[in-house]
């Protein structure tokens, strides 16, 4: 005897025709979220649009904190290449995945216990390990015994250092010099102070990239060719010193 119950036709046209169960496919995950969503919106004056702007200010404190930064050039101490008022992106995690400043870089530091307290941004010329001399017969700074010929971003008119100097770098520090040599306030200006005119590097907040501000003057801030040649520094791999790519070094 057949027991399973036969649908009738009364059965079948009892469902409306093209009438289909809905699977809940959000689960109460999902749900939970939405109702939390929902939940914020009612709260906040504004609802939805002011929940919006609150996630695109978060996400660009956290970008600012942790990824790039716009820095404003305070001073003629970059000039040409970087002038008062030029605003710099800042690219801060340039050195923080094993990468070391390179000869030629534009860094952003915090100048705090050795400059003044504030934040300085000026071009690297020596890295730990490395003996750097001023001058050679024809007036260049020489590094780790090569001379290094800086017209291509020097301030027009002037000289690589009025000031005589012969440091040797400690390891994880710079020395930093401005492209305005004349105008700029930099290590040489502080070999007498504590850290002897040296940045540590863990005071280097990134490495300038690009000039995004006036529109007018945006350009990629490029590593110049003139360290290149110079002999890797103790400490400093040569693939290090000598690194083909260029990132950020022009002027400021």
């Amino acid at each position: 005897m057949d027991t399973e119950a036969q649908p009738t036709e009364r059965d079948r046209s009892s469902r409306p025709s093209g009438s289909q169960e809905i699977p809940d496919t959000e689960g109460p995950e999902g749900r939970s979220r939405f109702s939390l969503v929902s939940r914020i919106t009612q709260w906040l004056p504004g609802g939805r649009i002011s929940l919006s702007l609150l996630v695109c200010l978060l996400f660009l404190l956290i970008l600012n904190t942790f990824v790039v930064q716009p820095f404003q050039i305070p001073s003629g101490s970059m000039e040409n290449g970087l002038r008062i008022g030029d605003r710099v992106l800042v690219n801060k995690l340039a050195y923080r995945f094993g990468a070391r400043p390179q000869r030629g870089d534009v860094v952003v530091f915090d100048g705090t216990g050795y400059f003044g307290d504030a934040d300085y941004i000026k071009r690297v010329v020596g890295v730990g390990g490395d003996h750097v001399v001023c001058c050679d017969k024809e007036g260049r700074i020489q590094v780790n015994g090569r001379s290094v010929d800086e017209s291509t971003f020097l301030y027009p008119g002037d000289s690589p250092s009025t000031v005589s100097f012969d440091v040797d770098v400690p390891d994880d520090t710079l020395f930093v010099l401005g492209d305005h040599r004349s105008d700029s306030s930099d290590s040489r200006d502080h070999l007498g102070s504590p850290g002897g005119g040296m940045i540590p590097v863990g005071d280097v907040i990134g490495r300038a990239d690009w000039i995004i501000w006036p529109a007018g003057h945006l350009t990629r801030l490029q590593r110049p060719g003139a360290y290149a040649r110079v002999a890797a520094a103790e400490g400093w791999s040569a693939a290090e010193a000598n690194e083909p790519e260029k990132a950020a070094g022009a002027h400021g």
